[in-house]
């Protein structure tokens, strides 16, 4: 079986049940790495030891990086990036309650790396790798190498947004009942089963609320975009400079709204839908999860005699549904003493889908599977859901699910699901039921959502670099037009990549990359409708 994959970003609104489809940078093999300060960072709950003081008033202590926690999804220390630049570590105090500012506070993660030419530096370049509920402390040391051009005039900077990793993180479940919650079927089809999903649901919502009753209500978008202009100002920038990356573009959409005189130079990558509620994200994602099999099964009939799954997309597809439909009676052996279920196999595909570079690991997932062995399949199942290597798990579905139910203002029965169900299904024979059920996710959450579709407008503020990728499963390309516009006119800037995966800018084309950062190192805006691949 295949021995590492490439890290990865993460979507909104992808992740079936807890949400099991959205992951940052986790891999069969590949530990990322994380950092918070040498006292353990923002991990710990709200606390009353700083009110009263203004947060904007506060130093960073800089320090060296340990390596990642358990919630942040364990690993190495980051490694010195090329010439030897070391990443650092801080903490930075803010409110728990933004409407209380004086009130309770919270510890977020911070990790930097300077920039190599001082006298030339912009400033900061704050990153957001999306989930909602990734790593940004994990995540940036990762792709320390993919933004090394960047580096020239900017610190590289990123957080762990408030309920994530090491700044307050949401906790729910443990490790063992985790397993079972994820081993449970997705995909009800009689009233057993749905008894069952329903119970699962309530009982991980139930241990959110338990664990978690203070954060819970304060880990919204609107929360950590106002934590971000904090940063800003903490770091000393009069602008904010941001890329952010699937979820992270309705986080840096909902900041311009909010702060558009302080938005500097922006990129927006994988870009989610600002005009969709959860029934319609989730929608979308089933017909980009198909189109991506499409394009998976060509790339493998196009492999010729390497490709053993099929020798036809019809025929590829068709084996893939008889697989799915066959796990959900009789599980394959997996990892350990655990199963490859329906659910996780369907996982362990749609992470697969995600780049192109896991394509192989999908070819060879599912020719072991046929021959009766789940393993490459349920790594891949694991790395989605956050599995660490021993056992335990990063927070990334607690955090994921806490976010969203506190933005989607929307709670669905499962009487709704049913009733839509045949709508998804027609977007995606394979992946519709599993994202029709996610919608349920948030019918007990103990704190009510905000909107249903978040506000991005954002008059005033400078232009926006908006990258759509047509081959996006988790946030697909119509998106990106759709976000520029709610941008407003003179603010979204939109251009295209024609290519696979989720995401442009860390595919390596030369024509995205020119266009990306030109604009964040000179300042120079491309030309609307720009098409690049």
């Amino acid at each position: 079986m295949p021995h590492s994959l490439p890290p990865r970003r993460s979507s909104r609104r992808a992740r079936p049940r807890a949400g099991a489809v959205a992951l940052v940078g986790l891999s069969l093999a590949v530990s990322l790495t994380a950092c918070s300060d040498d006292s353990g960072g923002g991990g710990d709950g709200p606390t009353n030891g700083a009110s009263g003081s203004d947060p904007r008033g506060q130093s960073l202590s800089w320090k060296s990086c340990p390596a990642p926690d358990q919630a942040q999804g364990t690993g190495d220390k980051p490694s010195p990036l090329p010439g030897g630049t070391r990443w650092q570590c801080a903490t930075m105090r803010a409110p728990l309650d933004w409407k209380d500012p004086k009130g309770a506070s919270i510890d977020l993660a911070l990790i930097r790396a300077k920039a190599k030419d001082q006298g030339k530096r912009i400033g900061s370049l704050v990153f957001n790798f999306g989930g909602p509920g990734g790593s940004g402390v994990a995540t940036l040391p990762a792709f320390g190498d993919t933004y090394e051009t960047l580096r020239d005039r900017y610190d590289l900077v990123s957080f762990d947004p408030r309920g994530v990793g090491r700044s307050a993180p949401v906790e729910c479940e443990n490790p063992k009942q985790l397993d079972q919650y994820f081993a449970q079927d997705n995909t009800p089809d009689d009233e057993a089963e749905r008894n069952e999903f329903v119970t699962g649901t309530k009982n991980f919502n139930a241990a959110c609320e338990k664990n978690s009753r203070a954060v819970l209500p304060h880990v919204s978008t609107t929360d950590a975009a106002r934590d971000m202009d904090l940063l800003r100002q903490v770091l000393g920038d009069k602008k904010l400079n941001y890329f952010g990356i699937s979820y992270g573009t309705e986080l840096g959409g909902v900041y311009a709204h909010l702060f558009p005189k302080k938005v500097g130079r922006a990129v927006f990558d994988a870009v989610v839908d600002p005009t969709e509620n959860s029934e319609q994200g989730s929608l979308g994602q089933a017909k980009g999860f198909q189109l991506a099999l499409d394009n998976f099964a060509d790339d493998c009939v196009k492999q010729g005699e390497d490709c053993t799954i099929g020798n036809s997309r019809d025929a590829i597809e068709k084996r893939v549904a008889k697989l799915l439909k066959d796990l959900d009676t009789k599980p394959l052996p997996g990892l350990g003493e655990r199963r490859l279920t329906q659910s996780a196999g369907t996982g362990g595909i749609a992470q697969a889908l995600y780049s192109k570079d896991y394509w192989p690991y999908l070819r060879e997932g599912l020719q072991q599977a046929y021959d009766g062995d789940g393993r490459v399949l349920m790594a891949l199942s694991d790395a989605m859901n956050g599995r660490n290597e021993d056992g335990s798990y990063s927070n990334i579905t607690a955090a994921n699910v806490a976010i969203n139910c506190a933005d989607d203002k929307e709670r669905y029965s499962m009487a709704d699901v049913e009733k839509r169900l045949p709508e998804f299904r027609e977007a995606s024979p394979l992946f519709g039921d599993f994202l029709a059920w996610s919608l349920v996710s948030c019918t007990d959450w103990p704190v009510r959502g905000a909107a249903s579709h978040p506000d991005v407008s954002a008059p005033g503020a400078p232009p926006i670099l908006v990258v759509g990728n047509t081959g996006d499963p988790a946030t697909p390309y119509e998106g990106a037009a759709r976000m520029a516009k709610q941008l407003g006119k003179g603010v979204g800037v939109e251009i295209t990549y024609k290519g696979q995966g989720h995401g442009s800018y860390d595919s390596g084309d030369a024509c995205v990359r020119k266009a990306v950062d030109g604009y964040l190192l000179n300042g120079t805006v491309p030309k609307a409708g720009t098409v690049c691949g």
